[in-house]
């Protein structure tokens, strides 16, 4: 198979991506992981060993998600290498989440701008707290927070999983991080059974969270931030999630972070960065279009260095 088979899948796909995004009516294979990971938890998220139990749901699913693409794929390229070039491509698409959030962030900004409670409806669509009794500056600084960590997990991350296991190991990912969603909680019901979920999630974006908030400083141009990153980013209660924040906040010159409720309880975040400025449909665009560019960075390098693996390999 030549260079242009194995590049193509990943351009096409990002295409659609940007192109279309997510639209409402064409199903979606998380919708199906959602299905069958509720499934799962609802028959062994009782009793005993119920942190082996959630380890070997996870480890499960994540070996088939990756495993039966795989063999798809493999199919397919012996029946015809475009059939497998447009399934490739499918799941690319499936597996990016570009477009459809810098459309849902723009909406909270113009929602919010309209009246409190439109911004509050409009950005609960996007995040995990209370946005019950958010104020205006609340609700920018989520739906900015948002933003950014879904840079890492719904843009980059794929595309880092893309470069090292291809489309299979993409669908992987996209199966961890749906599992993480669904049951990696700190709570009563999912402090056991979703540990292994939660614990393979960190492990999985460990590097693209880093390698995050890296582009994000190099599109904006403002290489001072590697020390702001490194002191703000370490400072979340997520191993990886402070990192792109703390690079957004530095672009834009403001603090993220604070208390919110989450499942009823208050949840006092540490802040990251100092500047506790007012958020503006400025700011807004700023970061979507350092999102955009850091993304387009990301696929140009993921390209290059496949590329250069293929051009390598075939001179052995």
């Amino acid at each position: 198979m030549n260079l242009l088979f194995i590049l193509l899948p990943l351009l096409l796909g990002w295409l659609a991506d940007r192109l279309i995004g997510d639209p409402s009516w064409l199903p979606h294979p998380v919708v199906c992981m959602g299905k069958v990971i509720a499934f799962g938890e609802k028959r062994l998220n009782k009793g005993k060993k119920r942190m082996l139990k959630g380890a070997f749901l996870a480890v499960i699913l994540i070996a088939l998600s990756y495993a039966s693409i795989y063999y798809i794929i493999k199919g397919l390229n012996q029946l015809n290498p475009y059939l497998s070039i447009a399934f490739s491509a499918i799941i690319v698409f499936y597996c990016l989440a570009g477009k459809t959030l810098v459309k849902e962030v723009k909406n909270v900004f113009i929602a919010v701008d309209s009246s409190v409670e439109k911004g509050r409806i409009q950005v609960s669509r996007i995040v995990g707290r209370d946005t019950s009794n958010l104020s205006p500056q609340q609700i920018r600084a989520a739906a900015l927070e948002t933003l950014s960590e879904n840079l890492s997990d719904g843009v980059i991350a794929p595309l880092f999983w893309y470069m090292i296991l291809g489309v299979p190991g993409m669908f992987a990912y996209k199966m961890i991080n749906t599992l993480d969603s669904m049951i990696g909680y700190k709570n009563e019901r999912y402090m056991q059974f979703g540990c292994w979920a939660a614990r393979i999630d960190d492990i999985a974006n460990y590097i693209p969270a880093r390698l995050t908030s890296l582009l994000m400083i190099i599109v904006s141009g403002k290489f001072s931030l590697f020390l702001f990153v490194e002191k703000y980013g370490r400072q979340h209660a997520s191993p990886n999630s402070g990192y792109p924040e703390a690079a957004l906040a530095g672009i834009l010159n403001c603090r993220f972070g604070g208390p919110n409720v989450y499942f009823g309880k208050v949840v006092d975040k540490p802040y990251i960065g100092y500047q506790d400025k007012e958020l503006t449909s400025a700011d807004m665009r700023t970061a979507v279009s350092i999102n955009i560019r850091a993304e387009l960075l990301m696929l140009i390098l993921v390209m290059i260095i496949e590329a250069v693996y293929y051009i390598n390999f075939k001179m052995l």
